[in-house]
């Protein structure tokens, strides 16, 4: 009796799974044919665009990854295994932009889709950014690899760009690695002012890094902590070790002015930061550098400041750059001149010295104090400079 019991209950067992299949691929035909993502996981209404081009994007030289592939089918479909933890689950954060592989040479590269008559500069500027007479080591702004036209769709172009990182992430170890960040960027801005280029949104989101050189090993391009053969994390080394290069990137509502526009006046235009002063109680023109120079102090404040400890040095020029009149802040050749000889005035010790988060566990301290200058050792015998790309 106890085996047909038994074997009942493994045949009611086995039909309730049958069932919960059935169920689960008629709700994906259903979800379909209504438009609408099909299991989670699957395909946002927005990415089915990036699949529409797969096979054009891959006859001009550009491999996007199999989920967008117009005969992709979930691999945890029909099977017990989480969506979650399936690599073709994975999205980018943005469904304007698709991670994708150059087939002429492997690089791995990300396509942003825009539309020319909703940003009829972007391609423009970013031209005159990465055009040759600009090629210097100053312009920390992102080259477009190419721009491609797509067929048949006369407002629809693609960018070309390299595969970047947050700025941050990781986050710094040292006073030294903030600084070289900082420095960058105010070189990056400053080099962009003197072309007559006004970024118009340069926010935290906007400042990326290259790590090519950091990075053992590619990391994976929508969970940028794991490699991209998901062997395990994505190991890196130190800045101090590789330093990075800052990129400013997003030029889509970027302004080039000619040389004799001294002050150039336009209506606002809010970006990423809603809280910009001279937006706040009037729409009448107004002159985007000195508002850049705002952006980009507010995200030292935010991302910086609020951040780690031991950065009350910084403080005075961004506050000078966060002033409620825009004719009180500093232009961005005055902002170099100022923190140049700040941080130039900062002892060895000093810029060596770990980059503790203000949220950072009391009690984890001393351990990673000590484990902090055991590696600035081996730093100081390698002969590492403190800033790191500042090699005299």
């Amino acid at each position: 009796m106890g085996f047909f019991t038994l074997f009942d209950s493994k045949h009611r067992a086995q039909r309730k799974a049958e069932e919960a299949q059935n169920f689960r691929l008629e709700l994906e035909r259903t979800r379909q044919l209504l438009g609408i993502q099909a299991i989670p996981g699957g395909l946002d209404p927005e990415e089915v665009w990036w699949r529409d081009h797969f096979l054009w994007l891959k006859d001009v030289g550009y491999q996007l990854r199999p989920r967008h592939a117009p005969d992709w089918v979930p691999s945890w479909q029909g099977t017990d295994k989480y969506w979650g933890l399936c690599e073709d689950s994975w999205r980018m954060h943005s469904t304007q932009i698709a991670s994708a592989t150059r087939t002429s040479d492997g690089a791995r590269v990300a396509l942003k889709r825009i539309q020319p008559s909703l940003h009829p500069y972007e391609i423009e500027v970013g031209r005159f950014l990465a055009s040759e007479p600009l090629r210097q080591r100053e312009n920390h702004c992102v080259e477009m690899l190419d721009v491609l036209q797509v067929p048949n769709e006369a407002d629809e172009t693609i960018l070309v760009l390299p595969l970047l990182r947050p700025f941050n992430n990781p986050p710094f170890e040292t006073i030294g690695e903030i600084i070289d960040f900082t420095r960058q960027v105010f070189e990056g801005l400053q080099f962009m002012h003197k072309h007559r280029v006004a970024h118009r949104d340069c926010m935290n989101l906007n400042i990326m890094m290259d790590p090519r050189e950091m990075y053992l090993h590619p990391f994976h391009p929508c969970r940028p902590s794991s490699r991209l053969d998901l062997k395990g994390p994505a190991k890196y080394r130190s800045r101090t070790e590789c330093p990075p290069r800052y990129l400013f990137i997003d030029f889509g509502i970027s302004r080039r002015y000619q040389a004799w526009q001294a002050a150039p006046l336009e209506p606002p235009i809010r970006g990423g930061y809603k809280g910009v002063p001279e937006f706040q109680t009037s729409d009448e023109p107004r002159n985007p550098f000195p508002t850049d120079v705002w952006y980009l102090g507010f995200a030292l404040q935010q991302q910086l400041l609020e951040v780690y400890r031991g950065l009350s040095f910084m403080e005075p020029l961004v506050s000078d750059m966060l002033q409620t009149d825009p004719a009180k802040r500093p232009t961005m050749d005055e902002v170099m001149s100022r923190f140049v000889p700040t941080y130039s005035a900062l002892s060895p010790w000093k810029l060596r010295s770990r980059a503790v988060m203000k949220e950072e566990w009391i009690i984890m301290r001393p351990f990673r104090a000590l484990f902090h200058w055991l590696r600035c050792l081996r730093f100081l015998w390698r002969r590492l400079p403190a800033i790191p790309s500042l090699t005299v």
